[in-house]
């Protein structure tokens, strides 16, 4: 194992080169390459798919003939195997499009960045055509293209004017002027022929900036503000708003005014749930329980129940208030009591 990692090996005197065996050529010169598929490919006969990236042992050849060569860059021919039916399926590197292009064996699949500039020169060949066609449709393109342009344009000179002036005061807090860059700028405005704000609009600005960083109508605007005074103090319509700096005492203020207002509130949702809840128990109706008496059968019910029963029943309720009202004598206590219950009234008498 440690022979194949060093980096010199011995030679010895008597080594001669032209007895060591060449290679055989390999056989219709095709030459094993372990590679993966470019794209993806459906099988002719088995309609299995095979997905880019899967890796084959494939076999390559240059192309011979007319079509092997394209400005002098060779083409290579690659046989594969389908991986479920065995069919060869064969394809061509294309230098011309910088890409791969399907022989036989198989279709591949349809991918939309492949057909991209074809697309879109088909989309700017209706267009020109349709503009030939109609006229006022060709003037409206022209104005929409203009307005766009324009409009990036605009973009661009404000993001760069944005830029310029972060690193303005990234460098120097905004107080020193890099000489160099000045120069550049100005040399871009005389090149433009005095372009004014599109080619040295940049410049200019970034030149009449002042030690704090800004423009002279930024500088007026803020010379104009006057902190601690009246606004209108001189007019007989003043009214009573003072500007001044906003400080702790201020937040605090803020602060203080923010909680009132959220005591406020919670007080009168208090109050509207405590009314609600008065409305709800004065609109409740009380639940009364109503027992119903029992009644009692009276002689006067007898009556009247005696002249709806029928015969059989009345005399049987007749029978039985009579022996309520006249109940039986006890009978005597003795041995005669005590075994009147052992009658002979069995069955076996």
């Amino acid at each position: 194992m440690g022979e194949r990692k060093v980096l010199n090996k011995y030679i010895p005197a008597d080594f001669d080169p032209l007895l060591v065996p060449r290679s055989k050529k390999p056989k219709d010169d095709l030459v094993t390459v372990r590679m993966m598929l470019p794209f993806s490919i459906q099988c002719s006969t088995c309609s299995s798919f095979l997905y880019r990236g899967r890796k084959f042992n494939s076999k390559k050849e240059a192309v011979k003939g007319i079509e092997g060569k394209y400005l002098g860059i060779q083409r290579f021919r690659f046989y594969i195997k389908c991986s479920d039916c065995a069919r060869p399926i064969t394809f061509l590197t294309d230098p011309q499009k910088a890409d791969y292009e399907m022989e036989s064996g198989g279709t591949r699949n349809y991918e939309v960045w492949h057909d991209e500039t074809k697309v879109n020169a088909e989309n700017e060949r209706s267009v020109e055509e349709e503009e030939k066609l109609d006229s006022m449709k060709a003037l409206e393109n022209r104005v929409a293209e203009s307005q766009r342009e324009m409009a990036e344009m605009d973009a661009l000179e404000e993001i760069r004017a944005m830029n310029e002036r972060h690193s303005r005061l990234m460098k120097g807090g905004g107080r020193k002027v890099d000489v160099a860059e000045a120069v550049l700028k100005a040399r871009e405005v005389a090149m433009g022929g005095g372009g004014g704000k599109k080619n040295g609009g940049v410049a200019e600005e970034l030149l009449d900036l002042n030690e704090n960083g800004l423009t002279k109508d930024e500088e007026d605007l803020v010379q104009s503000i006057k902190f601690g005074a009246v606004v209108g103090a001189g007019s007989t319509d003043a009214v009573a708003v003072e500007i001044h700096r906003l400080d702790e005492h201020d937040e605090l203020l803020a602060e203080k005014r923010r909680q009132e207002e959220a005591a406020a509130i919670m007080n009168k949702q208090k109050q509207r749930d405590e009314e609600d809840k008065k409305a709800s128990n004065a609109t409740t109706v009380p639940v009364f329980k109503v027992k119903r008496k029992k009644k009692n059968i009276s002689s006067s019910d007898t009556v009247t129940n005696s002249t709806i029963l029928p015969e059989a029943k009345r005399a049987k309720v007749e029978e039985e208030k009579k022996a309520e009202s006249n109940p039986p004598p006890p009978e005597p206590a003795g041995l005669s009591g005590l075994l009147g219950g052992y009658g002979s009234d069995s069955d076996s008498d």
